[in-house]
């Protein structure tokens, strides 16, 4: 397989991985696939990438401590008292 395909074809792999290619496209790219090791082995780890941050998200929805959120809460209802009162003149 010549670079010029590989390059080619590596502009469809995003979209190939997200199922947003039209189905003679991604034929076509399917077969380059089975044809050239060097874009299976891009396209497996562009997936496993794919699937280990999408894995990490769902898993680590990050928190802040107990104590940080209510500092922070009470010092948005303290900002927010502070504006009513300025509005008031």
């Amino acid at each position: 397989m010549s670079e010029k395909d590989c390059r080619y074809w590596l502009n469809f792999f995003s979209d190939y991985l997200d199922k947003e290619l039209e189905v003679a496209v991604c034929r076509e790219l399917e077969a380059h696939l089975k044809r050239c090791p060097h874009c299976q082995v891009v396209v497996d780890t562009l997936r496993q990438t794919l699937y280990l941050y999408q894995t990490i998200l769902r898993e680590q929805t990050p928190t802040l401590p107990p104590e940080v959120q209510q500092r922070l809460y009470a010092r948005i209802s303290l900002e927010a008292l502070r504006q009513r009162l300025q509005a008031r003149g």
